[in-house]
């Protein structure tokens, strides 16, 4: 059912844990599965030097999360927000059908801590990363 790759990453998750001096923090969930991806990450200079993720769900949660934490880090900003969910799934060499929504979880939370970083800045994200979706939480 999982590759040998998601079954690593699973097992021996990489990045876990939360950047201490973080300036860019995303958190992102499932209703529907009750998973939830929450990514930290220093940004200096344009580039991801630290990011680090804590994950409450099943296993392909945890391996999206490790696996997007090694695409983006030491990467820059724009590299780190051309990571799209099929790229997580190719880097884990595949994931059922039924747990596709674990890396779409991945790049949302990219996005989301980018953004962060972003409004931190006093930038509005919208421009940069596009609309989030969060219509509750938009203030437009």
């Amino acid at each position: 059912m999982y590759t040998e790759k998601v079954m690593e990453h699973f097992s021996n998750p990489r990045n876990v844990g939360e950047v201490e001096d973080a300036n860019a923090v995303g958190t992102v969930g499932n209703p529907k599965c009750g998973d939830i991806m929450k990514i930290t990450m220093r940004i200096e200079g344009d580039v991801l030097k630290d990011v680090k993720f804590k994950t409450f769900g099943c296993g392909a949660a945890v391996a999206t999360s490790s696996i997007a934490t090694e695409l983006i880090k030491g990467k820059t900003v724009a590299q780190a927000l051309s990571v799209t969910n099929s790229a997580v799934v190719e880097a884990l060499e595949g994931l059922p059908p039924a747990k596709i929504h674990c890396s779409v979880l991945a790049e949302e939370a990219i996005k989301a801590a980018i953004a962060d970083y972003y409004k931190r800045q006093g930038i509005d994200p919208e421009p940069i990363i596009g609309c989030n979706a969060d219509c509750a939480n938009c203030g437009k």
